[in-house]
Order: C-alpha cells, then sequence, then structure tokens
C-alpha cells in the first residue's frame, strides 16, 4: 500500500508536468522511467534489507534517492499550485488557458535544486543550539545545569562512522554536565550498524550519558539494541527513573518507552511506573520520544518533558500538518499546564525522507535556570 500510495505523486507529475512538454518521445520516456524510480525509493530500500526503514545501499545511491524523491515530492506540490491557478485564470478570463513551457521549467529546475540544498542540510553535523529553560523550585546547586539533548540521529547507511564520530565529537566539546539520548538512534539491525555506532560510546559528561527507545528501536530488534547501548556506556530509562544529585540537592530523570512497544509485545510508556519510588517534591525532568502526551505529564507534576520524533516539520510548511498528528507540538519550547516541553527538531532524520528546509537540525544545549 505505501508503495502504491507514492506512485502517485509519480503519475501525477508524468501527466501533468513531463507529458506536456516539447521533448523527444525517448526523453519524454527517459524522463518518466527516473520519475517512476524516484517514487518507488522505499520499495528498493525495502528489497535491500527487507525494511523500508533501513535501506542497506551505498551511501551514494541513497543519497541519490533521497535527492530524487525529495525532487519529486517539491514538484509535486510546484505542479498542484501551478494547476490550481491556471484553474482560476481560466475562470477568470472565460477561456482555456496553458502553463507555458518556460515555468514548466522553472519548476522543475527549482524543485531539483531545493531538494539537493535540502539533502545537503540533512545531512551536515548539527550546529549548537542553546536553550535556557526556567524550572519551579529548581534546587540551587541545579542552577545553571546543562544539559546536551541528542535525539533521532538515526544511525544508517546515510549517517554512518564519520558523522557519528563527528557529531561525538562536537557534543564533548560542549562541556554539558549531562547527555540525553532521547530515541531513534540507529536504523537497521545491530550487526549492520556495529561499526556506525561505536563512536557512541565515547560520549562523555559527568552526569553520565542517558538514552530512552524510540519508535525505531523497536523495528530492529529492541532488546539487542538496549543491550548494545548498556555496552556503549549508556544509561537506559525504559519506565524507570535515575536521581542526580548535586551539592545535595537533587533532580530527577526518569525516561518512558515508546508507544510503538505495544505493537512489538513490549511495554508501552508507563509515567506512574518510571516515576515509582523517586523523592517527592523534586523537579522531574521526562524523557520521552513522543511529544504527544506532554499534557499528561504535566498533570502528574513534571517540570521538563524532552522529546523529538517529529524531526522538526522537516520542511516549513509541512510541520503544521506534522503538528496535528501530535497534539499541536512540533518543534521548539511549549508550555503545557504548567510544565516546559521542549521538542528537539533532531540530531539527523529518518534515511527514507532525509530533506530539511527551514527546519534545522540541532546540538540542543539546554541550561536550567530557576523560574523567579
Amino acid at each position: 500500500m505505501l508503495h502504491l500510495i507514492f506512485s502517485l505523486p509519480g503519475l501525477y507529475v508524468i501527466g501533468r508536468f513531463l507529458w506536456p512538454l516539447p521533448w523527444l518521445p525517448a526523453a519524454k520516456v527517459a524522463a518518466m522511467v527516473l520519475v517512476l524510480l524516484a517514487s518507488q525509493y522505499h520499495l528498493f530500500a525495502r528489497l535491500s534489507s527487507g525494511s523500508p526503514f533501513s535501506p542497506e545501499m551505498p551511501r551514494a545511491l541513497v543519497m541519490a534517492f533521497n535527492w530524487g524523491f525529495g525532487a519529486l515530492l517539491l514538484l509535486t506540490v510546484f505542479q498542484l499550485f501551478a494547476d490550481v491557478a491556471t484553474l482560476v485564470v481560466m475562470a477568470v478570463q472565460r477561456h482555456r488557458v496553458g502553463i507555458p513551457v518556460g515555468v514548466r521549467y522553472v519548476l522543475g529546475v527549482a524543485a531539483l535544486g531545493l531538494s539537493a540544498f535540502g539533502v545537503s542540510q540533512a545531512l551536515r553535523v548539527p550546529p549548537v543550539k542553546d536553550v535556557e529553560i526556567a524550572i519551579p523550585a529548581l534546587p540551587a546547586s541545579f542552577e545553571g545545569y546543562r544539559l546536551l539533548q541528542l535525539t533521532d540521529l538515526h544511525i544508517s547507511r546515510l549517517f554512518e562512522e564519520p558523522w557519528a564520530r563527528a557529531v561525538v565529537d562536537a557534543s564533548n566539546r560542549l562541556g554539558v554536565d549531562l547527555i540525553v539520548v532521547t530515541g531513534d538512534l540507529i536504523d537497521g539491525s545491530v550487526e549492520n550498524r556495529l561499526h556506525d555506532v561505536a563512536p557512541l560510546g565515547d560520549l562523555l559528561a559527568p552526569d553520565g550519558v542517558y538514552v530512552i527507545p524510540g519508535n525505531h528501536e523497536y523495528f530492529f530488534g529492541y532488546q539487542a539494541w538496549m543491550d548494545h547501548f548498556v555496552s556503549l556506556g549508556m544509561k537506559p530509562l525504559a519506565n524507570a527513573h535515575a536521581v542526580l544529585e548535586r551539592g545535595g540537592d537533587r533532580l530527577v530523570l526518569a525516561g518512558v518507552t515508546d508507544f510503538s512497544a505495544p505493537r512489538a509485545g513490549l511495554p508501552g510508556p508507563d509515567l506512574g511506573l518510571a516515576l515509582a519510588g523517586a523523592p517527592a517534591g523534586v523537579p522531574v525532568v521526562l524523557l520521552d520520544h513522543q511529544p504527544r502526551m506532554a499534557r499528561a505529564a504535566a498533570a502528574k507534576g513534571v517540570a521538563l518533558q524532552l522529546s523529538g520524533h517529529t524531526h522538526g516539520g522537516m520542511i516549513s510548511g509541512l510541520h503544521l500538518l506534522l503538528a496535528r498528528f501530535n497534539e499541536g507540538f512540533v518543534s521548539g519550547l511549549y508550555s503545557v499546564g504548567g510544565m516546559s516541553l521542549y521538542v528537539n527538531n533532531g540530531t539527523a532524520l529518518w534515511p527514507g525522507f532525509a530533506v530539511r528546509l527551514g527546519q534545522e537540525s540541532e546540538l540542543t544545549r539546554i541550561t536550567l535556570v530557576r523560574k523567579r
């Protein structure tokens, strides 16, 4: 069904963009074949690895598919707008008009160029984004406490070992007190990603490196991955918490599993279980891969929730649509019932659609301050 759905933009571009062009038949056929190939990227990913979430193809080919698939989707949108504009003009002028060939060429070049730029933005090592968040009743010893949130690294054939090494090196230079990784670290099995994830073992922070699962961990052998993260020195928080101590003061760091866990026959997110036995009257920082349950977390007295999953919407405009599927939360800092929610744009992207336009990736350094 997924592959049929992705065929529709390709067929639309063939019928409304390519067919009217004044090209030789052979050139049109060649272009149509390329469009259909781009539309079936996820089918080729499935054939290469058994999963559309982990294309086990050479990196250059994965990049080319992302460029072509991104250009196809952008051109579909551009052509749709052009068709609507043409219908409006026809209604006003009351006679048939067509889209000039020059306009079609501009749309095609714009789609190809924007997609190439979007892929380059997705593949870069993210810049540092500094965020200050005020926490009610933050203990004095945690004033100015700094933590780094990494999320949605999607280490894969697209984001390989050199990229992961560069992210780790950049992270370690930030001098934070704590590192948290809020899910979707990988795309692929432990066997396929063993070399690529190795740099994560070098992440360093005085109060440690904590990790929770995202939905993609459940696609590729949840327990094997969680065990491997432990072997890399990470501390998992799967419906559990840890108590951070500094100068006699305490801060609770809790984490929950992902909504996709029950489909894998595993426990879903349980905030009550995660906070069981936590000291009373101590601010809670919650790690939850998806932001959709933020209101429930606020009702439980959580002070700060850190999430990812949305990738910030990836493309400006598209983020408004994705917000509708995440209870209105898609990118940045929100106030939710007295709780602060930060939805991270992500460190990387799923290799099935790695295009960023206007919604930048980030290494997110968060400084906690006491709310006045």
